[in-house]
């Protein structure tokens, strides 16, 4: 499949886990877990790892913090609220379900097709004078360099350091490659979107 249908795909269920509530979100964050330890686990356990505060951060402020019935009686204002938990475990699973669909994104794809995908879907752009092709060679560069320090090839480099490297310095030949647009390509992202079109407007 196109990297840009891919990545069309990818924000749509992103979207998705932003729109589903209650027992959808709980079966949708679940299942999300599970096929990300499945097919990408070491980065979904990184990505988790790092946002384990901001979980807390969001129980911590929704449940003690959100006015409602209190889940302990005796105690009602040192315990959550009832209210407060169910918006807590809302927001905190869709996080969940987004860091895990990031994992599984960075984990199937290579840095060369996801800025083929981002090229492909901002091409369009061009007719505003965005330089799309330097914006996404830039980013496939910034991407290398950034995986090379990662694995120890190079030392780590600040964020502005990246974005400021010269073409000479790249790790090697920097290629944009296109892919080609098939029927499916078109008609499966094309589906998905009139489908969601038809949840918001029900």
């Amino acid at each position: 499949m196109h990297a840009g249908s891919i990545l069309f795909l990818w924000v749509a269920a992103v979207l998705l886990v932003q729109q589903a509530e209650s027992w959808s979100l709980a079966v949708l964050s679940a299942a999300s877990l599970t096929v990300a330890l499945g097919c990408a686990r070491i980065q979904c356990m990184r990505l988790l790892a790092r946002i384990r505060v901001l979980l807390l951060a969001i129980l911590v402020l929704f449940a003690w913090f959100t006015p409602g019935e209190a889940v302990l009686v005796d105690w009602p204002r040192a315990g959550p609220s009832r209210e407060g938990l169910f918006l807590a475990l809302t927001h905190g699973g869709r996080l969940v379900a987004l860091v895990c669909w990031v994992a599984i994104l960075l984990g199937r794809m290579s840095a060369d097709r996801l800025v083929s995908g981002l090229y492909a879907l901002v091409r369009p752009c061009r007719v505003f004078g965005l330089p799309t092709e330097r914006i996404a060679l830039r980013l496939l560069l910034v991407l290398r360099h950034a995986s090379a320090a990662c694995h120890g090839e190079q030392p780590r480099r600040d964020w502005k350091t990246w974005l400021n490297l010269p073409a000479a310095t790249a790790l090697d030949a920097v290629q944009l490659k296109r892919e080609r647009l098939g029927v499916r390509d078109i008609v499966l992202p094309l589906g998905v979107y009139l489908l969601m079109v038809f949840w918001w407007l029900r």
